[in-house]
């Protein structure tokens, strides 16, 4: 999702590897916000991409029976490294909601949220925050993490859970059996629910879906990562809520590359699932 604290180089890579940051220490770190400079859409228009948007680096998803493009709901996630996001112009070229990321194991701050946060509530853009999973501190104590700096807001969506491998990290290189990595996105998920009111969307790449067999892990909605195929192809029989399509997106009102993402169903069922799922 976004890209962890020291983890991937360059704006091409995609919320998997934005998102991995090295929330480790005993005291809490913050990172600095980018000012990436500005990609216009039309200027990076890819077949299969929704017009509206653009791809700096896109597959030919002229070869794939579905396309992004098949889906009317479209919205992004984001971090520091998106810089100051202008919602209002996101919201008028298609963005339908935005999940940020606020935290990374368990003294980590992006600070992108508390900035684009309230910019996205006043344009009128579903807002929600995500945090980074760290397999060296215990999920209760992440989830505290999380609420400490994630406040309950009436409207916002849902909190995400980022659960994937940190090939990069330097500070942690635990990598749990899949049974034991189930059972903490359950003790996490327990918590967070527990306090917003709702259940986390689980955010997953198809390494770690497949090694953990996330499958089996009942009554959650997954938002699958998959920027070279529909998610059928790459998570045969599972159901899923949103699909992260890009990682090197571009959309007005967002600086540099963006992950782009689509929910599952139609417009109606957007205004349902929003209903249903928002913060009360």
């Amino acid at each position: 999702m976004t890209r962890p604290i020291r983890r991937r180089a360059a704006v091409t890579l995609s919320l998997c590897a934005v998102l991995v940051l090295a929330a480790c220490g005993s005291s809490s770190t913050r990172g600095r916000m980018a000012n990436p400079r500005p990609l216009l859409p039309e200027n990076y228009q890819a077949a299969g991409i929704p017009s509206q948007f653009g791809d700096t680096d896109p597959i030919d998803w002229t070869e794939h029976d579905i396309r992004p493009s098949a889906y009317p709901v479209h919205g992004i996630d984001a971090s520091r490294y998106q810089g100051d996001i202008d919602f209002a112009t996101a919201r008028a070229n298609g963005v339908n909601f935005a999940w940020l990321k606020v935290t990374e194991g368990g003294d980590h701050l992006d600070p992108g949220y508390e900035i684009n946060a309230p910019r996205a509530r006043a344009a009128g853009v579903p807002v929600g925050g995500y945090h980074f999973y760290y397999f060296c501190r215990t999920p209760a104590e992440q989830a505290r993490w999380f609420i400490k700096n994630v406040p309950r807001v009436a409207g916002d969506l849902p909190p995400m859970l980022d659960m994937e491998w940190n090939h990069q990290s330097r500070t942690c290189n635990r990598r749990p059996d899949a049974e034991t990595v189930r059972d903490e996105i359950r003790q996490y998920a327990a918590i967070v629910t527990s306090h917003y009111g709702t259940p986390p969307v689980i955010y997953v790449t198809p390494d770690f879906y497949a090694e953990n067999e996330l499958g089996k892990l009942a009554g959650y909605e997954f938002w699958l990562r998959s920027v070279a195929a529909h998610p059928s192809e790459r998570y045969p029989d599972e159901r899923w809520t949103f699909w992260q399509y890009s990682g090197t997106g571009v959309a007005k009102g967002v600086k540099g590359n963006v992950d782009l993402n689509a929910f599952a169903g139609s417009v109606e069922s957007w205004v349902g699932w929003l209903t249903g799922r928002r913060q009360q």
